[in-house]
């Protein structure tokens, strides 16, 4: 095994194997460590204090992969743990709020970052509510734009603001900011209120329906994303696909277009784009919101 080591905030972290292919087109491990670091400013603020389950593919995309969410014993000592409780257990999830914390993620094989939707001061209270929209078999993404359209409407009925990005794969999520005050319960049921609304207005685009076969044709409209414990690509995560796409922030008025690609962004335009507006997910973090006016007709 090939190592080497890197000085970050002071800190010695091993880096292991750097030419290991990633992305079968020529991207390596020394690309996968070389973002995470590069986009650090960006995304530790929307890590920071969460409870970050790992995501490893050691072998690259098309190798095994699979799910970590007890901090390895190996695992540096200067990487800060959180202990949450779970039916059968104490997890010690990593919590990821330094580049030297990402640099190491990166190089254990997390091409994806899957945080809490809590934050560790608060653990069983929420501080964003999502709704993911996935586009099923003989659904497109136009059709993934044109309901969140629908969902962006019916939120801001409720005072609610909503951004939306890219999961970097075939659909889209949106966050609502809020106050961590709510349950992963209260939360999901919610979401669960609008998505169901979305779907009254347009059953023709939109399901909620749970089983895969059911939901031909339409956007599938997963609230179920608000449970406690569920993670999902965090803004600014690579994805292991082709290209190496990322989950990118958008503004509505590019999705009122109905002309952007799900893969639009990638390790190749992301700083681009950045470099020319910005994080225009800033609002996510300073914009927390109240359900109260959503909840009141639940």
């Amino acid at each position: 095994m090939k190592e080497s080591y890197v000085t970050v905030n002071g800190y010695e972290v091993k880096l292991t194997n750097l030419d290991k292919l990633i992305w079968p087109e020529g991207l390596a491990k020394a690309h996968l460590v070389k973002y995470y670091s590069d986009i650090a400013p960006y995304i530790l603020p929307h890590l920071y204090n969460r409870p970050v389950v790992m995501k490893r593919y050691p072998d690259g995309i098309e190798g095994e992969q699979f799910y970590q969410k007890d901090c390895p014993d190996y695992a540096p000592t200067w990487i800060k743990r959180h202990p949450v409780e779970h039916s059968e257990k104490v997890v010690n999830y990593i919590v990821c709020n330094d580049v030297q914390t990402l640099v190491w993620l990166a190089n254990s094989g997390c091409i994806e970052m899957h945080p809490w939707l809590s934050r560790i001061e608060n653990v069983e209270c929420p501080d964003i509510a999502v709704i993911d929209l996935d586009p099923a078999a003989g659904s497109t993404f136009r059709d993934v734009l044109t309901i969140a359209l629908l969902v962006k409407e019916a939120l801001a009925q409720f005072n609610l603001q909503s951004y939306p990005k890219t999961s970097g794969a075939t659909g889209l999520h949106i966050f609502v900011p809020i106050k961590p005050v709510y349950s992963y319960k209260t939360v999901t049921k919610a979401m669960q209120y609008v998505a169901e609304l979305i779907v009254n207005i347009n059953p023709g685009m939109a399901t909620v329906e749970r089983k895969v076969a059911q939901r031909q044709g339409k956007v599938y409209l997963d609230y179920l994303q608000n449970g406690r414990g569920k993670t999902m690509a965090f803004q600014y995560s690579l994805r292991p696909l082709p290209g190496a796409p990322v989950s990118t922030p958008l503004y509505w008025d590019e999705i009122e277009a109905l002309n952007i690609e799900p893969g639009a962004f990638s390790i190749h335009n992301i700083f681009s784009r950045i470099k020319e507006i910005g994080d225009i997910y800033h609002g996510v973090l300073t914009n927390k919101q109240t359900l109260d006016a959503l909840l009141k007709l639940i």
